[in-house]
């Protein structure tokens, strides 16, 4: 069966949440994981750092390594990557995971709100995946994967929070893109997005607390639906947008019971599905 192991994996935001959870599945094979996010001392509104993250990794049986990374910022994003080359000797994957949520209607988005989602959301994908790519194409299996919604232009996901959708849609667009632009390279390009809220920080501080996180989904379940994408042969997978449920079916995990918060709860949708 394919692993993950020796694998070098550059993964954004990977301080917490679901850049964790993929961050440790590849742990578990021993891959190299590089943890590229923004937090270095500990944050009493959100747990993790990109320190922790990386203890987590060791212990899991990986070979972490903490970069910080704002991916706001070109110049962080490049000398996280070169370090990663120098300590690692190379890129076989790239999960542009970090991402920024603010919900709100038109006329109640300040500017400095949108520039900041689309400087992460959108900015901060592409020029990763920029800085990522020359890496990518000397690995043997490469792969990039977003944690973006499937491609849909249906006003009902843009009208209760236009700039939002127009920067997770941006990140998709990034995929649709850049799978025929290296498909003759044989750089995969996915995107995956769960099918129902997942248990964060962002649900917690920002959607409904403790009771909606109840009724969502570990990050968990996105991470294995991820390690079975990044285990792919390529040139086999590109261009898709995935749903974490039906990767895990197509794979024969038909229970996915052990996943919930609270199994008895009615799981709450996620945005664009």
């Amino acid at each position: 069966m394919p692993t993950l192991a020796g694998k070098t994996l550059f993964i954004t935001g990977a301080s917490r949440g679901i850049g964790l959870a993929i961050a440790l599945r590849a742990a578990r094979d021993g891959a190299n994981v590089v943890v590229a996010a923004k937090t270095v001392e500990p944050d009493p509104r959100l747990p993790g750092t990109i320190h922790t993250a990386v203890e987590q990794v060791n212990l899991a049986g990986g070979r972490g390594l903490a970069c910080v990374c704002d991916v706001r910022f070109e110049e962080q994003i490049r000398s996280a990557v070169q370090r990663t080359v120098e300590t690692f000797g190379g890129i076989d994957i790239l999960v542009n995971n970090a991402s920024a949520l603010f919900l709100a209607r038109t006329l109640d988005t300040p500017a400095k709100r949108f520039d900041l989602i689309h400087a992460i959301n959108v900015r901060g994908t592409f020029l990763t995946s920029q800085a990522c790519l020359p890496h990518l194409s000397k690995a043997t299996n490469p792969h990039i994967l977003n944690l973006a919604p499937p491609l849909n232009l249906e006003a009902r996901w843009f009208a209760p929070h236009l700039a939002y959708s127009l920067s997770k849609f941006g990140m998709s667009l990034c995929v649709l893109g850049m799978a025929e632009e290296f498909r003759r390279s044989g750089i995969a390009v996915n995107a995956l997005w769960p099918r129902t809220a997942i248990a964060t920080a962002a649900v917690r501080n920002l959607l409904g607390g403790d009771e909606a996180a109840r009724r969502c989904r570990q990050p968990e379940i996105v991470a294995d639906a991820a390690y079975a994408i990044l285990t792919h042969p390529c040139r086999e997978c590109t261009g898709n947008f995935f749903l974490d449920e039906d990767v895990l079916r197509d794979c024969g995990i038909s229970d996915l019971s052990s996943y919930a918060v609270d199994p008895t709860a009615e799981l709450l949708p996620d945005f664009f599905v």
